[in-house]
């Protein structure tokens, strides 16, 4: 992404111009790029969104397989510590074959490394239920699919929820990464600033990510306190 020529010589005297004197916080990169940004955050928004819906609906039978079954959980377990050991630009290197080069590299990039996180964190949940709630259940007459809905992931929910936020806060900053493919939401704004030493390109996406980040991660506490009424008084 090329930085575009300076709309601010005519935004006050260029004494008074942060842009022009390159500061790393500068309002006005904000008020005169706001068209950009938006674009680069609801991108990078995009991706994540995308990401965490596409990890949760593949790992929620990937965890309850490799919980009941354990050639799967060797398996499944097995390749997902295979998987995170990949380094990020090196995965999206080996996805370009396969996947192309465009955004859906990214996300398929992202995808795995959530599932190596979110599917540990579902199997911890499932082995973490009392065995006495499962006896309980199973003596009402559950079935095994209605012991799983009803009692087994509702049970889980706080440790997968655990694993989740760590999953969506790392989707925030590894999207990032996403520029090499101009697929980088606030990533490409970020590289952007570093190849044309422009200060406030660099520092304020950096922030917005960050902020992000914190945010996802509330949005997620709040939504695990919704779905386990039992554990409101608990620490997130």
């Amino acid at each position: 992404m090329q930085v575009a020529a300076s709309p601010v010589l005519h935004s006050g005297s260029v004494a008074d111009n942060c842009l022009v004197r390159n500061e790393w916080l500068c309002p006005l990169y904000v008020t005169t790029r706001s068209d950009q940004i938006l674009a680069a955050l609801q991108e990078h928004v995009t991706i994540l969104l995308v990401t965490l819906v596409v990890s949760v609906v593949v790992a929620l039978p990937l965890g309850v397989l490799a919980h009941r079954t354990a050639w799967m959980r060797s398996l499944v377990l097995g390749a997902s510590t295979v998987v995170y050991t990949i380094p990020s630009l090196a995965m999206f290197s080996l996805l370009l074959p396969v996947v192309g080069f465009d955004a859906s590299t990214v996300v398929v990039a992202l995808v795995l490394y959530s599932l190596t996180v979110l599917v540990r964190g579902l199997v911890a949940g499932l082995d973490a239920v009392p065995t006495a709630a499962v006896d309980a259940a199973t003596g009402m007459g559950y079935g095994r699919w209605r012991l799983l809905r009803e009692v087994e992931l509702p049970l889980a929910l706080p440790t997968a929820f655990a694993s989740l936020r760590i999953a969506a806060v790392s989707t925030v900053a590894l999207t990032t990464i996403g520029f090499l493919f101009d697929s980088g939401g606030l990533g490409n704004l970020i590289y952007s600033g570093l190849t044309s030493n422009f200060r406030a390109e660099v520092l304020i996406p950096s922030i917005m990510c960050v902020v992000l980040a914190l945010l996802v991660d509330a949005v997620l506490v709040l939504l695990r306190r919704q779905l386990t009424p039992w554990r409101r008084g608990a620490a997130a």
